[in-house]
């Protein structure tokens, strides 16, 4: 596939993930963030993002199996998917 057009199918995608609200200010300031030191700055962030948000996820399942609650555990674990998920 030639380079310019796999170039116009990623900005179209790009845009498409912009209208769909999936993406927004803050994905352009990590876009931001990335050069030629670090060309896999936002792909990186991601990934972290999923693989963190995937335990945590996991981690409150487990948690709430267990009798009785631990509603400490339980609120950090929330409050942890809440501050890496906000805005």
């Amino acid at each position: 596939m030639e380079r310019n057009q796999l170039r116009r199918q990623i900005a179209v995608m790009r845009q498409s993930l912009f209208d769909q609200g999936f993406l927004d200010e803050q994905f352009v300031q990590l876009e931001e963030l990335q050069d030629d030191a670090n060309p896999n700055f936002v792909e990186e962030i991601a990934t972290l993002y999923y693989r963190d948000s995937s335990r945590l996820i996991h981690n409150l399942d487990q948690a709430l199996e267990k009798s009785p609650l631990d509603f400490n555990k339980l609120d950090n674990y929330m409050h942890q998917l809440k501050g890496s998920s906000t805005r």
